[in-house]
């Protein structure tokens, strides 16, 4: 018996910190969100494993100017008798030893001297190419931060709604129950209650649906900030007063030609792609290296070699560069005419964004006077509606619908601010200077 409480004990305790862990709270404002979405993005660790990639090409470029030293060695054995005819004057082979195994070895060493600028352009062209996957990185980095704080601005929307319907809710339910007794003692009718309890289901279900949301943009949340979907994140409003101050729409251009990763990272595949053309060119030219040699043979019984060395230098073109088309040049030029083409669509579409944007906060600013001016007199109509409804001069009908009216006014209010400040995150990323500290 006491080992089935032990038991029962041990199982209580396993679900009251399952429960626990399930309910576990997070207080985030939106810089540390966007510091933990940058710092567990998937999609900045492929980044990175590019990164490694583009710097193991540059090491290999620099590799091609390092000296090749090559060592070789061999040995092998003859089962059958070879025959041996030496041709030099005053020498007969016949009689001569038998030969049955073979040993040498050789070391040889190129040090490149010119290749047509091949190897330089290698390794410049590489250096650019690394520049550009990291100015790449930079650039998702903002991107990932206008996510998160897309996602943070969804969560706060859904909870300030909560608040606001659960508030109203509350304040529905209590009227129910006034009416109840008001229609117990014949004061109103049946209908107009029904009416009002009509009113109270229709913001349960507002709630249902405003939690679910909730849920599914926490989850959401978690998930790009790379926690535990169980935590429920809670959000820190004061974000939703940047964008106070917001400059000409020029200042965003030049800004963003200034700033915008993306566009730098396509310049350095330009620089890139110039330096890729001048090293197809110099396929065209010869190769000259220095090289030196060791060689070292023994063939027991009838000839030992050692101290066999050698210094020279070698020459090495491709005669068939006379009659075949530089088919890299073509590529690499192709190469260059696409990245210009590119980088003209990607300056028309920096543009586009810029002033879209920007309209889009100017846009999201104004919303916010007109849904403040829109709850105010919502409110008021409510008030004189419901003095008018408690001295007989409106209806149960015109009540409820300046309920309605109040409730959705000043949720308004509250998402046009949250939109606003959403927006001039969304103007900031097109200029590049979304920060993420």
């Amino acid at each position: 018996m006491k080992k089935i409480n032990n038991s029962v004990l041990a199982l209580a305790l396993f679900v009251g910190i399952a429960n626990a862990n399930a309910q576990e709270k997070k207080t985030l404002t939106l810089d540390e969100a966007v510091q933990l979405g940058i710092q567990n993005s998937k999609n900045l660790k492929i980044d990175a494993a590019k990164i490694e990639e583009a710097t193991a090409d540059l090491l290999e470029a620099k590799n091609r100017q390092l000296p090749e030293l090559k060592v070789s060695g061999s040995y092998m054995y003859l089962p059958i008798k070879p025959t041996v005819d030496i041709k030099l004057p005053g020498v007969s082979g016949a009689g001569g030893p038998e030969v049955h195994q073979v040993a040498y070895g050789s070391v040889n060493l190129s040090v490149p001297i010119y290749s047509g600028g091949r190897i330089k352009y290698g390794i410049q062209s590489a250096k650019y190419l690394v520049e550009a996957s990291k100015l790449s990185t930079e650039n998702d980095k903002v991107a990932i931060a206008y996510n998160v704080a897309q996602a943070y601005n969804n969560l706060f929307k859904a909870n300030q709604s909560i608040k606001v319907l659960e508030e109203n809710l509350t304040a529905s339910q209590k009227r129910d129950e006034t009416f109840l007794k008001l229609e117990n003692n014949g004061v109103i009718a049946r209908n107009d209650r029904l009416k009002a309890n009509l009113q109270t289901s229709n913001l349960e279900l507002q709630l249902l649906e405003a939690k679910n949301n909730y849920n599914i943009a926490n989850i959401n949340m978690d998930l790009l900030l790379g926690i535990p979907e169980t935590t429920e994140i809670e959000v820190d409003q004061n974000y939703i007063d940047e964008g106070a101050d917001v400059k000409t729409v020029d200042f965003y251009l030049n800004e963003a030609r200034e700033n915008r990763k993306d566009l730098q990272a396509l310049d350095q595949q330009r620089k890139a792609a110039e330096l890729g053309t001048k090293s197809a060119k110099a396929e065209n030219l010869p190769s000259v290296a220095f090289t030196g040699g060791y060689v070292a043979a023994d063939i027991p019984k009838f000839l030992t070699i050692y101290n066999a060395v050698n210094v020279g230098v070698g020459i090495s073109y491709n005669l068939s560069n006379i009659w075949k088309e530089n088919s890299s040049l073509k590529q690499s030029k192709a190469r260059e005419m696409q990245l210009a083409a590119t980088n003209e669509l990607l300056n028309d579409n920096i543009k586009l964004d810029v002033n879209r944007e920007y309209q889009n906060t100017d846009y999201s600013k104004k919303r916010i006077a007109v849904f403040e001016k829109s709850a105010e007199q919502a409110n008021e109509n409510y008030r004189i509606t419901k003095n008018k409804y408690d001295n007989g001069l409106a209806t149960m009908t015109e009540l409820l619908d300046a309920d309605a009216a109040q409730i959705s006014a000043n949720v308004g209010v509250i998402n046009a601010k949250a939109d606003a400040a959403l927006a001039y995150r969304k103007l900031l990323q097109t200029t590049g200077t979304l920060t993420f500290k």
